[in-house]
C-alpha cells in the first residue's frame, strides 16, 4: 500500500514565556505543519517529518514599518510605510531541485504598492530584485531562484533583476536571538539587535504583523540599519531606529 503525505504551512502565534520586553509578552510566529495523509493502510513511521524537511537555515526579514508596535502606531503607518522589505535566507544544509545549497545565501528585495501586513488576509504582489550568492554555480543559481519563488510567493511575482554578489551574514546567539548583520556589496546593508526596555513607546506593543514567509520560529528585533542602494526598483532607502525586523530559522 502507498502512503501519500501532503504538508502545508500556516503561520500561527505561540506564546514564548521567555521572550518579554518590559513585561509584555512577545508573540513568536512559527510555521505550523498541517499534514494530510491518504492511505489504505499504515500510519506515519518514525522520521516522516524529517524526510519531508529538505532545507534549513537562518532567516532575516526587515520591513520599512514597525512590526513590533501598538495598534495606534500601526494604523498611522498603514498605506504610507511598509511597502518595502528585504528577506534573507542563509542556508545551512539541504538541497532544492536536486542541488546542494548548503552554505549558500540569497536575498529578495521587495517593493509593493500597499503596506505588507498580514499576507494571509491581505495578499500583495510585488516587484523584486534577487541577490544570489556569487559562489553558487549556474544550476545552484536556478535552484536558489526557484526556492525564493516558493518561499516569497506573489511578493516576487515580478523579478526585475538578479544580481550575483558576495553575501556576508552573521547571526549571533544574543540574549533574544535577534542580533544579525547582512551585507551584499553595493546593494544591501542590514544590522539588527535585540529589543530592549528603551524600545517601548506606548506600552501596548505586540508583534502586530507576522513574518512574510513561513519560518520555524521568528522573534522581533530592532533595526539599526536597513539599506538598499540598487537601481532596479525605482527606489532606494536607508533607514534606522525601527522595530521592523524578524530573525529566526526556516526549515521546509
Amino acid at each position: 500500500m502507498s502512503v501519500r503525505t501532503f504538508l502545508f504551512y500556516a503561520l500561527e502565534p505561540i506564546n514564548n514565556q521567555n521572550n518579554t520586553v518590559m513585561g509584555n509578552l512577545i508573540k513568536t510566529w512559527i510555521a505550523v505543519p498541517v499534514i494530510f495523509t491518504a492511505c489504505l493502510s499504515y500510519t506515519f513511521g518514525a522520521g516522516t517529518l524529517a524526510d519531508i524537511s529538505s532545507i534549513q537555515g537562518d532567516y532575516l526579514e526587515v520591513r520599512s514599518c514597525d512590526i513590533y508596535t501598538g495598534t495606534c502606531f500601526a494604523n498611522g503607518e498603514m498605506g504610507i510605510g511598509g511597502t518595502e522589505a528585504i528577506m534573507v535566507w542563509a542556508i545551512q544544509s539541504g538541497e532544492w531541485q536536486g542541488q546542494d545549497l548548503a552554505g549558500l545565501q540569497v536575498i529578495a528585495v521587495i517593493k509593493t504598492d500597499e503596506t505588507m501586513g498580514n499576507l494571509r488576509y491581505q495578499p500583495r504582489n510585488g516587484k523584486a530584485t534577487l541577490i544570489i550568492d556569487s559562489t553558487a554555480n549556474k544550476d545552484q543559481q536556478l535552484a536558489l531562484t526557484a526556492f525564493v519563488k516558493k518561499m516569497a510567493g506573489s511578493l516576487v511575482k515580478d523579478i526585475v533583476k538578479i544580481h550575483n554578489r558576495e553575501i556576508q551574514s552573521q547571526f549571533t546567539a544574543c540574549s533574544n536571538n535577534s542580533c544579525a548583520s547582512v551585507k551584499a556589496e553595493g546593494l544591501v546593508d542590514i544590522s539588527t539587535r535585540c529589543l530592549g526596555i528603551k524600545d517601548h513607546i506606548c506600552g501596548n506593543e505586540e508583534v502586530y504583523y507576522p513574518p512574510l514567509t513561513a519560518t520555524q520560529f521568528a522573534v522581533p528585533g530592532f533595526t539599526e540599519l536597513s539599506q538598499f542602494q540598487g537601481d532596479s526598483l525605482d527606489v532606494t532607502w536607508s533607514s534606522s531606529g525601527q522595530r521592523s525586523a524578524f530573525i529566526g530559522k526556516f526549515s521546509i
